[in-house]
């Protein structure tokens, strides 16, 4: 595989940040993209719609289909996947990109936000897998892939934000089975940046300009995704990609591209030690 055009793409979270720059370099090729998103109207500090997004990609050289989704209702998720399915003819990837978090210790965690983060990154993960398999297995190169990390039980990676932490693992555990479970049928993967990438939640969570002039810009990690999901499915199964290292075995040496300031170096993510 070379290309993803003609490719059918369901990415959640594809309104802004690197949901939506992997559905825009995935358009490049002429792939259709569903935008499983929950932002249908422009958010007080948040960058994008659905239908923005849909705009940017049709733009790009792809088909869109925005889609209103909250990936904690079970029914609406069904509903997105039939009319990605219906519109488009079948669904060849799964990208589970949309993610909730909080960086607090387990006094300072409310129950709700614990239960968001669950639902939104574990649980959603898992029920968007669910709906769209049935449909990846008769891709003729399916693939899932999810934004979470290398699972890592170093306690560093926990003893600050144990909610998030489970939380984000979910996913990561997702891979670790669906993986072994579809061997051979499906390439199931993550995903998961060197550095902070610069997005809403590390400009709102992390620190503002002066933080993201520490990241690198979402268009490393949909070039990495691009890599793994242009792979054959057989011989890209149950790997856990850093953006990073997977790029650099595909020959790229410069990444000062990436960078938001490139007289910065660029301060690595979670979860890597």
């Amino acid at each position: 595989m070379s290309s993803l055009a003609g490719k059918t793409l369901f990415i959640t979270g594809a309104s802004r940040g690197i949901g939506l720059a992997i559905a825009l370099r995935a358009a490049k090729d002429g792939a259709k993209v569903a935008i499983a998103a929950k932002t249908s109207d422009p958010h007080p500090s948040l960058p994008g719609t659905i239908h923005t997004a849909a705009r940017e990609i049709e733009a790009a050289g792809g088909q869109a289909l925005p889609l209103l989704v909250d990936i904690r209702n079970d029914e609406q998720v069904a509903a997105a996947v039939a009319k990605t399915v219906e519109t488009f003819g079948g669904i060849d990837i799964l990208v589970n990109n949309a993610s909730a978090i909080m960086l607090t210790g387990t006094l300072q965690t409310p129950l709700k936000r614990w239960d968001l983060m669950h639902q939104v990154n574990a649980r959603g993960t898992f029920s968007c897998s669910q709906a769209c398999i049935p449909h990846l297995l008769k891709a003729d190169n399916g693939h899932i892939l999810n934004i979470s990390p290398p699972l890592n039980m170093n306690p560093m990676w926990f003893k600050n934000h144990v909610a998030y932490t489970m939380a984000k693992y979910g996913m990561s555990m997702c891979v670790l089975g669906m993986a072994a479970e579809f061997a051979g049928k499906l390439g199931v993967n993550a995903l998961w940046p060197r550095t902070a990438i610069a997005t809403a939640a590390v400009k709102n969570l992390l620190g503002g300009d002066n933080a993201m002039r520490q990241c690198r810009t979402v268009e490393i990690m949909a070039d990495a995704a691009y890599a793994v999901l242009t792979q054959p499915k057989r011989e890209c199964n149950g790997n856990f990609f850093i953006d990073e290292d997977l790029l650099r075995s595909t020959g790229v040496t410069d990444f000062a591209p990436y960078a938001v300031d490139p007289t910065l170096e660029p301060v690595k993510d979670f979860f890597l030690d």
